[in-house]
């Protein structure tokens, strides 16, 4: 794969790089996995981080705009998705007017936030009547095994982590109607890699990364061979996912 021009952070995932394909594979399932509901539609993508994203979308959507605080991540975006409009603004002051997209995404994003309520407000606010809400976060009860509602996430770039009743309660209660709460999950591919790898490949990679070691050539292999398709979602056994997806609608 080619390099990129985004410093990796430990949590921000960018396309092009061997080592970080598992992650960019499971955030690029869920863009896909929208792609559909966003065809023809003016969307608003909150915390666009590297664009690769929005640009999925902008395939098909009518016009997607995506909001960035940072401002060498806004001029990446761009730059190198150019069907991307972007704009930079905390996204909990969202510069948009009231009822003027049809469909807002926000990926990965919440769990970043102190003020998770405030956000899912705005996300309201400038969805039209009809509009959608596509919120993921990753699944506190996979990803922070063991922690509370209260405790602080151990990842330190995370405010608030949430189980699947928590994300959709937020939504409910900023006004919109959930219609949908499903789950990411590794498909029967990725299952095999976990087999074998010591029964998670997450946590290989996870191991490999602290020890500084450097990955043995099957292991690499098998990471970068990981795709979009591998992955699936469903709305079954939502607490055992990875990630959680929400979809709501703004009521009329």
């Amino acid at each position: 794969m080619a390099g990129v021009s985004l410093p990796l952070t430990g949590e921000r995932t960018v396309p092009g790089l061997d080592v970080e394909n598992y992650w960019f594979r499971r955030h690029e399932a869920v863009y896909l996995a929208l792609a559909s509901a966003c065809a023809g539609a003016v969307v608003l993508d909150a915390g666009v981080g590297e664009g690769y994203g929005a640009a999925l979308l902008a395939s098909s959507a009518r016009r997607v705009v995506g909001v960035e605080l940072d401002a060498a991540v806004a001029a990446h975006v761009a730059a190198r998705y150019p069907a991307v409009g972007v704009t930079r603004a905390d996204l909990q002051a969202l510069p948009v007017a009231d009822g003027t997209v049809d469909a807002l995404v926000t990926l990965q994003v919440i769990e970043h936030l102190w003020d998770q309520p405030g956000f899912l407000a705005e996300c309201a606010r400038v969805l039209r009547p009809g509009g959608r809400l596509f919120c993921a976060t990753p699944n506190r009860l996979t990803f922070s095994p063991g922690a509370g509602p209260e405790d602080r996430p151990l990842n330190p770039f995370h405010t608030r982590e949430l189980t699947g009743p928590e994300l959709a309660g937020l939504v409910a209660d900023a006004g919109l109607a959930v219609e949908s709460l499903t789950g990411l999950h590794h498909g029967p591919a990725l299952r095999a890699l976990d087999a074998r790898h010591g029964g998670s490949l997450i946590d290989a990679q996870v191991a490999l990364a602290l020890s500084g070691a450097p990955w043995p050539d099957q292991f690499a292999a098998d990471v970068a061979s990981v795709s979009a398709g591998d992955f699936e979602l469903r709305a079954d056994d939502v607490d055992a996912s990875l990630d959680l997806l929400v979809s709501a609608v703004r009521r009329p």
